[in-house]
């Protein structure tokens, strides 16, 4: 049962935030005799084409049951995000062949990326035309590296917020970083909403992982 990683840390007094991440190297059969499914979450399964998400779905399941939860406290809200019966913040991710999830005290939101060269050509898509200049004075490596950590944070605080409309490009914005600070802040724009949001990131086995809190 390979789990990869557990990251332990508190932003504050009286809060505590987990985030387990999981190497997928089970067979289907493998990851299936290790966990109970409720009915609804089975039937879930079934419907799915791939066997690689099916497996990552199931890799899901093992990280809960890691962290003291199983597929009977994790429900979805009418917008199908998830939470807890006992009320702890549940956000979940999966790539290839890692998931993670993070589970917290506070709001959080949680996104995992392969760092690839297809990021380049759907960059206008979700960084301003500022962005993109400011990014493109990097070598082509540093510059997939750093466009796969903000299109994980503008995933992560999606995740968080949810909000009907909301645009990667226009509304949420990236401070500057390095790749070595692991840590930014970011900003979501719309309407009425002006929100900030605390960043870390790290990489490692060409990933990137990226969580978010609500300040």
């Amino acid at each position: 049962m390979p789990l990869f990683k557990t990251i332990n840390f508190s932003r504050s007094v009286g809060t505590t935030t987990q985030i387990l991440i999981w190497k997928i190297t089970e067979s289907l059969e493998e990851l299936l005799g290790n966990v109970i499914l409720k009915e609804k979450t089975q039937l879930r399964l079934n419907r799915m084409k791939s066997e690689i998400h099916q497996r990552a779905f199931l890799s899901v399941r093992m990280l809960l049951q890691e962290a003291g939860f199983n597929d009977f406290d994790l429900h979805y809200d009418e917008f199908g995000k998830p939470y807890l019966h006992d009320g702890k913040h549940i956000s979940i991710t999966h790539s290839h062949h890692f998931s993670a999830i993070i589970i917290s005290d506070e709001p959080v939101g949680i996104d995992i990326e392969l760092q690839r060269e297809k990021i380049i050509r759907i960059a206008d898509k979700f960084v301003n035309k500022k962005e993109l200049h400011r990014l493109k004075s990097f070598d082509t490596q540093d510059y997939i590296r750093k466009l796969t950590v903000k299109w994980g944070v503008k995933e992560a605080i999606f995740k968080i917020r949810n909000e009907p409309g909301i645009s990667f490009k226009d509304h949420i914005q990236v401070n500057l970083f390095e790749i070595e600070d692991k840590k930014t802040t970011a900003f979501l724009e719309m309407e009425k909403i002006k929100q900030q949001f605390p960043i870390y990131f790290e990489e490692f086995e060409g990933f990137t992982l990226v969580y978010a809190f609500e300040n």
